[in-house]
């Protein structure tokens, strides 16, 4: 039997529901705030990961899957959210409307070629918000309030915001010295990664989860301490503007996220558990970005959360969302000659947005009334018999058991009241 590749999950019927209910919410609390939704390929050119996450981030060196299409091109499936978004909008000149241009995208698929984890598979799923045009920290601050205001809302708790600033390209270079004169000290101790980081990128140093690099870099020269003026100032700014929306928060110097695009703020949300904290997601501003590839001086700020792992964390916590019955009206036949009505009946509770549906295999009567209580068929309406003679239905209310009957040519009209 063909089975589904490794590091993929088919969504199912029974389960959709739930994920629409986290959709409807990420996309209330994007409107709410003056997002837009924006869609970019499943595919972009490999020179675009490259360029903007980085040729040094484990992402670009080991997790794309990239191919040579037919055009003799080098194609990756997009294992980021981010650059896409920067590509369009430079590409569709959306720096041109009025500013900051403000886009979230929704279930957009992510593949990365890792070991499949909990809340993280090789294909999945991420919800992200990206501000361009905005260089003041307000920006920042919005975004982790409306991100921490839906995760809030779908009833997850525990959650803590970790903030850092990891500098910018004038303050940045000072501090990777300092770092690379206190990892050389310890260089033999550190993992075959962070030796391979040590040169590139010794920021990543401080974001490795083996042992003995946590130890290394638990008494690393902290970057908070070597900010320039501006970034100092904006780092400031943005702690003031979390605290007088009462946001509380925490200083979390070891946060430098995975790619290489960040500049000044970086945040996550923490999920407090037994796991001892797991980043539910993270996110940053990358003011280099759209210059990187190509577009004009344009700052920007975003994040990026798996719908995968929030449907994690809401099974953990027993929480279960409010989702939109299967059924509301079941037509029951109580004979074949009847079906033809039933279909009339069922359409006409359609065209006024009633969801409604009938038998198509054949079933007996109380076969068709036990699979309308297993869809949750909150009403059956019966055609046929004795009613039918006189141009009614009956209808039972499938909760009380009560049953009257209402003219066939009124049904809409009486479950419309």
């Amino acid at each position: 039997m063909i089975q589904a590749p490794k590091g993929t999950k088919d969504l199912l019927p029974q389960n959709s529901g739930a994920w629409q209910a986290v959709e409807m919410s990420m996309r209330r609390c994007a409107a709410l705030a003056g997002f837009r939704e924006i869609r970019t390929p499943v595919f972009e050119h490999t020179e675009l990961f490259q360029r903007g996450v980085g040729d040094s981030t484990d992402i670009v060196q080991k997790e794309m899957y990239t191919f040579v299409d037919k055009g003799k091109r080098s194609i990756t499936l997009k294992p980021e959210g981010t650059a896409g978004v920067v590509r369009a909008v430079i590409e569709n000149k959306l720096y041109a409307d009025p500013l900051p241009v403000k886009v979230y995208y929704l279930n957009a698929p992510i593949f990365r070629y890792e070991n499949p984890q909990s809340g993280r598979l090789r294909e999945h799923h991420q919800f992200g918000m990206e501000c361009f045009g905005a260089k003041e920290p307000s920006a920042d601050a919005e975004l982790i309030t409306v991100l921490l205001g839906m995760l809030t809302e779908l009833g997850l708790r525990n959650l803590t915001v970790h903030i850092n600033s990891i500098g910018c390209p004038e303050c940045r270079p000072r501090y990777h010295e300092l770092l690379k004169a206190y990892l050389k000290a310890n260089y033999d101790e550190l993992c075959p990664t962070c030796k391979e980081r040590f040169e590139r990128n010794p920021l990543r140093v401080l974001d490795c989860k083996e042992e003995g690099c946590k130890k290394i870099a638990k008494d690393a020269p902290v970057i908070m301490n070597h900010l320039c003026d501006e970034c100092a100032e904006h780092f400031a700014g943005l702690k003031s503007l979390l605290t007088a929306q009462g946001t509380p928060f925490k200083i979390d110097t070891h946060i430098v996220r995975g790619l290489d695009y960040y500049t000044k703020t970086v945040f996550e949300i923490i999920m407090q558990s037994e796991r001892e904290g797991l980043a539910l997601c993270g996110g940053g501003r990358y003011d280099s970005l759209v210059t990187q590839l190509d577009g004009p001086a344009l700052p920007g700020v975003g994040f990026g959360i798996g719908t995968e792992r929030i449907m994690m964390e809401l099974l953990s916590q027993g929480i279960e969302l409010p989702v939109e019955s299967v059924c509301d009206v079941f037509v029951a036949n109580l004979s074949a000659d009847d079906r033809p009505q039933a279909f009339q009946v069922v359409s006409c509770l359609r065209d006024k947005r009633i969801k409604a549906d009938m038998d198509h295999v054949g079933r007996s009567l109380k076969a068709q009334f036990k699979y309308a209580g297993k869809i949750g068929a909150r009403h059956v309406v019966m055609v046929g018999g004795e009613e039918a003679l006189r141009g009614n239905v009956k209808v039972r209310d499938m909760e009380t058991r009560e049953e009257c009957e209402t003219p066939v040519n009124d049904i809409a009209a009486f479950f419309t009241k």
